[in-house]
């Protein structure tokens, strides 16, 4: 059978079965399971008749998916919520990869932005940040504490009132992707503008690193986070503008759930950086240069790799079951 031919004979089960995973409407167990076979079978089928074919993947996610939910244990509420960011959202983000991979593209080019423009243009950075707040940051650099707007506030009102923003932020970030992931990026924009001006400021006045030690100790996981948020984003817009098979109003449903899980996956890094911004970064200038290096170092780490690596990690844990069960061959 030609491959064009397979598909078509039974793309319209892998939907309905996709569709019935997603939604969770398959609760019988055996019928569960003979869905799952029959997923199998095509898998097996399109790996001996088409080895290059992209099928292949989409049917192993499928059937990754499938064997995840007939073999979980049944969990308390409080190890679902374990589960929610151990097994659920690496599995989303392994999935939704290339958007993650796009958002940083976009941060890194819009930040660049920002930092030519500051280079080129003396009155730029006020222009964005506005006199007031440039002129203060010159007055601090001039009493050597380059960061000194950290220590403004009391520790708990800085933490209390720094989360709250990043959380609107990115709440804003997620839910204007609803305009086809435009008003996602219009929001990135914003914000990398500022990164990219603010950094160049403090290179032109020579305390880059100062700076660095300072500012990257909340901004770390915080500027990571937004990028997360703006890739959920992404995905809710890519869920309207390219329903694929789908009627847009499924995708739509599918891009919303997906954006969903991802926006709230990063609130912990967002109250962590919220933390580290309001009790930590105000010491930064007398820190010892090995401890502030330290945390960035560990905070940077931790985001990147549950973002970045861990997912890789999970879904291979999965794939590795499905060939140890004798489910799946290897492609």
């Amino acid at each position: 059978m030609r491959e064009v031919a397979f598909i078509k004979q039974n793309k319209e089960k892998w939907q309905k079965f996709e569709k019935a995973i997603f939604n969770n409407q398959l609760q019988d167990p055996d019928a569960l399971a003979s869905e799952y076979i029959q997923i199998i079978n095509d898998l097996a089928y399109a790996q001996t008749f088409y080895p290059k074919s992209k099928i292949i993947g989409y049917l192993n996610q499928l059937a990754a998916k499938a064997f995840h939910k007939i073999y979980k244990t049944k969990r308390e509420d409080k190890n679902r919520i374990i589960s929610f960011w151990k097994t659920e959202v690496p599995l989303l983000t392994y999935q939704y990869r290339r958007f993650i991979y796009i958002a940083f593209a976009v941060f890194s080019l819009f930040t660049a932005i920002g930092v030519i423009s500051a280079a080129n243009d003396g009155e730029f950075v006020r222009s964005i940040l506005g006199d007031e707040y440039v002129n203060m940051t010159l007055e601090n650099i001039e009493a050597g504490d380059p960061v000194a707007v950290y220590k403004s506030g009391s520790n708990w009102g800085g933490f209390i009132g720094i989360t709250f923003n990043n959380l609107k932020v990115g709440l804003i970030a997620f839910v204007l992707g609803i305009f086809g992931g435009f008003g996602t990026l219009w929001v990135l924009f914003k914000n990398c503008i500022m990164l990219g001006s603010f950094q160049y400021f403090f290179y032109e006045k020579n305390v880059f690193w100062e700076s660095v030690r300072g500012i990257w100790i909340h901004g770390s996981m915080e500027i990571f986070a937004i990028v997360i948020e703006a890739a959920a984003g992404l995905i809710l817009g890519a869920s309207i503008l390219f329903p694929g098979t789908y009627s847009r109003m499924d995708s739509f449903k599918r891009g919303v759930k997906a954006g969903v899980k991802i926006l709230i996956s990063t609130f912990p890094f967002t109250f962590s950086a919220g933390f580290l911004e309001g009790f930590v970064t105000r010491y930064s200038n007398i820190m010892p240069n090995f401890l502030s290096v330290g945390i960035i170092l560990v905070t940077l780490s931790m985001i990147s790799y549950y973002y970045l690596v861990y997912p890789f990690v999970v879904q291979k844990k999965i794939h590795q079951r499905l060939l140890t069960s004798g489910t799946l061959h290897a492609a």
